[in-house]
Order: structure tokens, then sequence, then C-alpha cells
């Protein structure tokens, strides 16, 4: 993992987030905890089925790739 990308992420996150409640816009992200922890969830899934190195191709299986 490159540390210096993991917190130039956070900051731009940061500064988003500060210009979107300096302009009084509702954010593109769930405002509350339950939300956020359903998009890490999703997230864990994800990597947790690369590292399981299981899957199934979808697209494949219905002739569109």
């Amino acid at each position: 993992m490159n540390v210096t990308l993991t917190a130039l992420a956070m900051l731009t996150g940061l500064l988003a987030g500060a210009l979107f409640s300096y302009l009084q816009i509702p954010i593109p992200a769930p405002p509350e905890l339950p939300g956020l922890m359903g998009i890490v969830g999703i997230y864990a899934g994800y990597k947790l089925i690369q590292w399981l190195g299981v899957g199934f191709d979808l697209l494949a299986a219905l002739g569109l790739e």
C-alpha cells in the first residue's frame, strides 16, 4: 500500500467534505456511521474474495465479455 497516495486521498476527501459543508450542500456519501460502515463492509468483502482466490465471471457466463 502506498502511504503517500493514501494520505493524499484522505486530504482530498477532507478538503472536499469541508467544501461541501461550507457551501451547505449534501455530501455524496452516507452522512451517518452505519452507511459508512456499509461501504467499508463492501470493500472488505471484495478484498476477502480476492484473497481467497474464488469467484465467478458473471460477464463471461452471460456472453458479455
